[in-house]
C-alpha cells in the first residue's frame, strides 16, 4: 500500500510484501441467479457467460502484473478482496441486470474471498 510505510506494509502483508511483486494463480467462480427460461432451461446461456467472463476477467487480468498493468490497481491495493470487487464491477456491466449473485476468488486453497456486491439499506 502506497499509504503505508515499508515497516507497516511488512507487518500487514507479511511474505506478500515484495517491492518487485509476486504472483498468484487465482481461481474464480461466478454464480448467477434468476428465473429459468422455460425454453432453454437456463438462467443465462453458459456460452454467453463464458464470453462475459473472458472480457471481464481474463482479458484485463490474465498474465498481468496487477499493480503495473491494470489501471484500477494503480491506486487500489491488489488484495484478493479488491480483485473480487474488480471482477464484480466488470461482470455487472456485462451481465443482464440482476443476474450476478456472487464472485468467489481463490488466492490459494486456504485463502478465499466471496463478494456479493454492496448491500443497499
Amino acid at each position: 500500500s502506497k499509504s503505508l510505510s515499508d515497516e507497516e506494509n511488512l507487518k500487514l502483508f507479511g511474505k506478500c510484501n515484495n517491492p518487485n511483486g509476486h504472483g498468484h494463480n487465482y481461481k474464480v467462480i461466478v454464480t448467477v441467479r434468476g428465473e429459468i427460461d422455460p425454453v432453454s432451461g437456463m438462467v443465462i446461456n453458459l456460452t454467453d457467460l463464458k464470453a462475459y467472463m473472458q472480457e471481464a476477467i481474463m482479458e484485463p487480468l490474465d498474465h498481468k502484473n496487477l499493480d503495473k498493468d491494470v489501471p484500477y490497481f494503480a491506486e487500489v491495493v491488489s488484495t484478493t478482496e479488491n480483485v473480487a470487487v474488480f471482477i464484480w464491477e466488470n461482470l455487472k456491466k456485462l451481465l443482464p441486470m440482476g443476474t450476478l449473485y456472487k464472485v468467489k476468488v481463490y488466492e490459494t486453497d486456504q485463502n478465499i474471498v466471496v463478494y456479493k456486491g454492496e448491500e443497499t439499506i
